[in-house]
């Protein structure tokens, strides 16, 4: 799999569907303030997942190299 990210990794359209994803998980974050409780748990849930894809796709990296390309 690591090979397919690195693949991926060199396509500006791949940094923007990730970047969607942390667009994502900033909702989320947002969204706890006005959540019950059990709502908490649903976005943590998610913000978890989210920050996980984030990591395995390296993002820092990522945007760093697509950084002219990403708004």
């Amino acid at each position: 799999m690591e090979d397919d990210i690195k693949a991926l990794s060199n396509h500006e359209t791949f940094a923007r569907f990730i970047q969607s994803i942390e667009a994502a998980r900033e909702e989320a974050i947002g969204d706890i303030g006005a959540a019950s409780t059990e709502q908490i748990q649903q976005l943590a849930g998610r913000i978890v997942a989210y920050d996980d894809i984030l990591k395995m796709v390296n993002w820092e990296a990522l945007r760093m190299r697509h950084q002219e390309s990403l708004v």
